[in-house]
């Protein structure tokens, strides 16, 4: 400690005044005081100048939960100014440039506390530019304050933020009527702004809405009541804040566990560290690992401390952050997680999702972005912008990618999979947010919603599988010819070559090229082409995710069956998306699958543009068309990668047989 610091240890311990002690016992009696008052966690919202600041700042001065120094500090600064009062904004409008424009930029958290609740506060801003900071205060909120400038009525940010609080799944509103004050604190002000209010939230889902006269100014049914409305005989904004139940909202069914760490301090331990998310375990119960869904049973549930003489726990429960010990050794990492056996998320890598996108940098639905979800990250694409949202109406609008500020319904596709929860049912596990790959700014939070695509494992176990709906009343007939005696008799063994590649890559030029050189070789060969598949057997087919997915499970189950008949099989279709090629690969067996990987740079291919489709893309005559306007994942780890910008078409085929020959 420095000779300053021990200086001031010193005036504090002789003067009398601050002369206090505390005992031990007193200590602990005052924490366990405060873990038996619940917590609020809340946000306050509305337009600029509406008095958020000002009604948070007599909150906390009425309530007592402001230092005298500060105090003194206001009441200094206000006098420098002429002014015989202090501003109560300038308790939460900490940043110079709050106070000097007289508005909230950035969420100010205070904590607080009576005798009754500990709360956490988010002050966020009311302008329009600053939307992302107030959904970023109400994304952990139980309860969001809507102010409501007597005055004005309900203006364009009240329904924008009342609409970004219901999205967030709030589940209560409590709308605070201020600046009464100065409309006389009439009642029919009052209730013309109830009555218009509650015909707007009828569109928005919220549980519970109050309504509350106030006026922060000069204190009026914020902790006390006053005199000036006495037709108002309802709670201040403290006395419903300090006992409004909140115990419900919390998911304590769903138990989930994403690890952060692995701690082994010894070769007798290793125990997985984290934060409950959701729902309770105990020692004894039976989890499951995702995504290796391995079974085990709880060894031990640590608190604080991973010796045997520290804190060890029979239950646990959220939002707690425990190590947890398993009784069988399992291969878990970080970014995996630990439910119950019976009651698992969905594990998924495609998902529809409501976007607030908080960059100003516009959405790029061509490139990639990595999500954050719980402790694991993953990249991903938003491959398609359903429809935006007009807060002003609640109505959608035309799909298109979104700007600072816009909210609209997206799908997204992930490189490996999340274990997700639909956001109405669990906000832990159901929000995520969205990172630039290449400034690591987060640009956007996302809510999963509940109406989403067919799940789709990684791995599916024989018991998924076993529950796939299929018909009772078909039957598997098998052929009298064996695969095996055909590949004999044609002296060749049937493989499928996948070419997968950017439009103008050379995908159907070398097919054609290598199906007629297998033919002269006396080689049973067959060409898929993507597109004339879609002439035919795939011409009920669009091009949405979707589709195309549907789109190359066909290609995929047709060279199978042309594969089983003794035929090799050549396939040319760009399927953009790593998850649809490995798909393919298990319908079709990885023993005879080749993925040939056509890496010609896009400027080649749209140089070549032999259709003009890249043109038409350009000119948006196309939407969705990969490379451009939609996404291509390029294969990590190919069976054969070609550059038909620098390999001819001679010398691809030929690479192509040799590769051939490694699996015949």
């Amino acid at each position: 400690m420095t000779a300053k610091g021990l200086r001031i240890v010193q005036d504090v311990q002789t003067a009398p005044v601050l002369d206090v002690r505390i005992s031990d016992d007193e200590v602990r009696e005052l924490l366990a005081k405060g873990e038996k008052t619940s917590l609020l966690r809340f946000s306050t919202a509305g337009s600029v100048d509406d008095g958020k600041s000002t009604l948070i700042g007599r909150l906390l001065h009425d309530s007592k939960n402001v230092y005298e120094d500060h105090i003194s500090a206001l009441e200094k600064k206000a006098q420098s100014k002429g002014g015989a009062d202090i501003d109560l904004a300038h308790l939460t409008d900490g940043l110079k440039a709050e106070q000097e424009q007289g508005i909230t930029i950035d969420v100010a958290y205070r904590y607080f506390s009576t005798p009754k609740r500990r709360f956490i506060l988010a002050d966020t801003p009311g302008h329009e530019q600053y939307t992302r900071n107030m959904a970023t205060g109400a994304s952990t909120a139980d309860l969001t304050i809507i102010l409501i400038d007597a005055r004005k009525g309900i203006v364009t940010q009240t329904k924008r933020h009342s609409f970004i609080a219901s999205l967030l799944g709030v589940p209560r509103l409590l709308v605070a009527v201020n600046k009464m004050d100065l409309v006389d604190y009439s009642q029919e002000v009052f209730d013309a702004i109830t009555a218009e209010y509650t015909a707007f939230a009828s569109k928005l889902g919220v549980k519970q809405i109050k309504f509350i006269p106030v006026s922060a100014l000069k204190g009026d049914c914020v902790v006390n009541h006053g005199d000036a409305m006495p037709w108002y005989s309802g709670e201040t904004i403290l006395e419903y804040l300090e006992n409004v139940y909140v115990a419900g909202d919390a998911n304590a069914v769903d138990f989930r566990f994403p690890v952060q760490y692995v701690i082994r301090p010894n070769q007798n331990y290793r125990g997985y560290a984290g934060q409950i998310r959701s729902g309770h375990i105990q020692i004894g119960e039976e989890v499951m690992a995702l995504p290796s869904q391995r079974r085990s049973k709880v060894k031990s549930i640590d608190y604080l401390s991973v010796d045997p003489n520290g804190c060890v726990l029979e239950s646990a429960s959220a939002p707690q952050s425990v190590v947890i010990a398993l009784e069988d050794e399992i291969d878990i990492s970080r970014g995996d997680m630990l439910v119950r056996s019976h009651n698992v998320p969905h594990v998924r890598q495609e998902f529809e999702a409501m976007l607030v996108w908080m960059s100003e940098t516009p959405m790029d639905c061509s490139k990639s972005y990595i999500i954050m979800h719980t402790s694991r990250d993953t990249k991903s694409y938003i491959s398609e912008v359903s429809y935006r949202i007009d807060v002003n109406s609640l109505s959608r609008e035309e799909g298109r990618p979104l700007n600072l500020n816009e909210i609209g319904r997206v799908s997204i596709t992930t490189r490996t999979p999340l274990f997700v929860d639909p956001y109405g049912k669990n906000r832990a596990t159901g929000n995520f947010i969205v990172i630039d790959e290449e400034t690591f700014h987060t640009v956007a939070g996302g809510m999963i919603i509940d109406r989403q695509p067919q799940e789709v494992f990684h791995q599916a176990t024989d018991e998924q599988v076993a529950k796939a709906p299929r018909s009772k009343f078909i039957h598997r007939e098998d052929s009298a010819i064996h695969r095996s005696a055909r590949e004999e008799a044609f002296g060749h063994k049937a493989v499928t070559l996948w070419c997968t590649g950017l439009s103008g890559s050379g995908k159907s030029t070398i097919a054609k090229a290598l199906e007629d050189r297998l033919f002269e070789d006396k080689r049973p060969v067959y060409r898929l082409d993507g597109d004339n598949l879609r002439f035919g057997l795939n011409k009920n087919l669009g091009f949405s995710k979707e589709d195309r997915r549907e789109n190359i499970r066909r290609a995929a189950e047709v060279a199978k069956l042309f594969n089983d008949a003794g035929i090799t099989v050549v396939c040319s279709l760009i399927s953009p998306m790593a998850l649809d090629r490995e798909r393919a690969k298990e319908i079709i067996g990885e023993d005879s699958f080749i993925e040939v990987f056509l890496s010609t740079p896009l400027a080649e291919c749209e140089k070549r543009d032999p259709h003009g489709l890249y043109r038409k893309a350009r000119s948006g005559e196309i939407d969705g068309f990969t490379g451009v306007s939609s996404p291509y994942e390029a294969p990590e780890s190919a069976d054969i990668e070609i550059d038909t910008s620098v390999c001819s078409v001679e010398t691809s085929v030929e690479l192509l047989i040799r590769e051939l020959q490694k699996k015949a």
